[in-house]
């Protein structure tokens, strides 16, 4: 003899009882519709809740705060003359000045200009400042991966790669001010 305890709704109905061994394997029978049950409930649960319904706005969630020429002049310039004053030299009558940083936090100072640059790069993509054609893209895009490069100099210490990439900066930023800037000029 065996004692168990039956689930409700078993014909055992709760409770323990000395059973033999067909009321045994009855008990696990009832056992196992519990199990199947909880499962079955446990599956609806799971399928309902994946083919809810989401709703995505067409609108992203972010807005443009500054039109282009502020995030130009606000954002984007400040951070790349942080780039172009951190590296090169300045000749005076006193002998030559060395422009790379010297401590960790003028070091740091470069990073976050670049890592600032990197994302401007990105955000000039996005609507709001983006503007028609490929060439913006191409341009933006060319922005984002220089100054990836540049952050990866300036964790690096590397004063003449952020001297050459500072130069390529200087390359990416003329190429959109030829296209973009230079013809509002004339209009």
């Amino acid at each position: 003899m065996i004692t168990i305890k039956f689930p409700k709704g078993c014909p055992a109905q709760g409770g323990y009882r000395r059973v033999d061994e067909s009321a045994r394997l009855l008990g696990l029978w009832c056992l196992w519709i519990a199990v199947l049950r909880i499962l079955s409930v446990l599956l609806v649960l799971f399928f309902s809740a994946c083919s809810a319904e989401i709703n995505v706005s067409d609108e992203p969630p972010y807005r443009a705060i500054t039109d282009t020429k502020k995030f130009m002049n606000w954002i984007l310039d400040p951070s790349a003359d942080v780039i172009w004053g951190a590296s090169g030299w300045i000749l005076t009558e006193a002998g030559e000045q060395d422009l790379t940083p010297t401590t960790q936090e003028g070091w740091d100072a470069v990073r976050n200009a670049a890592a600032t640059i990197a994302e401007s790069g990105n955000l000039l993509m996005m609507p709001g400042h983006a503007m028609e054609g490929d060439d913006w893209l191409e341009i933006s895009a060319g922005l984002t991966a220089t100054a990836e490069l540049l952050i990866d100099a300036a964790e690096r210490k590397d004063s003449e790669a952020i001297f050459n990439l500072g130069g390529t900066l200087y390359n990416v930023c003329v190429s959109c001010h030829q296209l973009y800037v230079l013809p509002e000029a004339t209009q």
